[in-house]
């Protein structure tokens, strides 16, 4: 029963998945949301049986059916991760671990249907959902649109005070995650980064709370430093070159979502 729950969970976060792919190319197409998918090289409706999570994908081979035009890998692989990441929050949410497996032995459907889970776990996704919207724009157009920030600030702020967190905190974190970059954007005039990563410093911090922003920010200058050097020996970039920020910010979110106290709590065992 558990991991057919868990498979479950899998199968909806890869529709969601489907349904952000769409809803980025749409932002930047500024197109409604509401009208039938279609093809970005022929444009001809896509039909439902060939819009099908991941499995549309193998049985097309990754072509259009009407053009045979190749389909962006993009498509499967955020499928695929979306359905991991929804995965791992409900075992994160279930305190799940490979070293308690007795935990499985002990499932209930019960702690399932328990406010705290429930709200925990789709607060989990709703970020989850956000910052993959995040990773993608601005991969691909070097923009962290206000449109996806500004809103989710709201909607998560509420959550987590649904939660039982302290506003107090949230705000604080909130604060020193925005004026972090904010620092940045005024010292180098706009240049280092942009002010779409002042809002999204701002809403990591009312998605994590004090201290786990801290723990986000460390994991986004460590990683970003790493791809950083790489791109630049390998020369891929240049020194003047722009960097998706946002990638990083977006991914340290998430492994901060899911293992930020035990970040913590390593870091500081190191120096006791």
């Amino acid at each position: 029963m558990f991991y057919f729950i868990l498979f479950l969970i899998f199968i909806f976060g890869a529709i969601i998945g489907s349904f952000l792919n769409c809803l980025v190319w749409r932002l930047h197409e500024k197109k409604t949301i509401l009208g039938r998918s279609m093809c970005l090289h022929c444009h001809k409706q896509i039909a439902w049986y060939d819009n099908i999570p991941i499995l549309s994908f193998v049985i097309l081979k990754g072509k259009c059916r009407h053009c045979d035009k190749r389909i962006s890998w993009q498509y499967p692989a955020v499928e695929i991760i979306t359905g991991a990441l929804f995965a791992i929050a409900f075992l994160v949410n279930f305190e799940f671990s490979i070293l308690n497996f007795q935990i499985i032995l002990n499932f209930s459907i019960s702690k399932l249907l328990t406010f705290n889970f429930l709200l925990s776990t789709i607060r989990d996704w709703f970020i989850i959902s956000i910052m993959i919207i995040i990773f993608i724009y601005d991969l691909r157009w070097y923009l962290i649109l206000d449109i996806i920030t500004l809103p989710a600030c709201a909607v998560v702020f509420v959550l987590n005070l649904s939660l039982g967190f302290n506003w107090q905190n949230l705000l604080i974190s909130g604060i020193i995650g925005g004026s972090f970059f904010l620092l940045q954007f005024v010292i180098s005039r706009g240049k280092w980064i942009g002010g779409g990563d002042i809002r999204l410093g701002f809403l990591m911090g009312l998605a994590l709370g004090w201290p786990m922003i801290l723990t986000a920010l460390y994991i986004t200058y460590i990683s970003g430093s790493i791809i950083g050097i790489y791109l630049l020996i390998f020369k891929k970039k240049e020194l003047s070159s722009k960097i998706p920020f946002g990638v990083f910010l977006s991914t340290a979110t998430v492994i901060s979502l899911f293992w930020g106290e035990e970040l913590v709590s390593w870091y500081w065992s190191l120096f006791i």
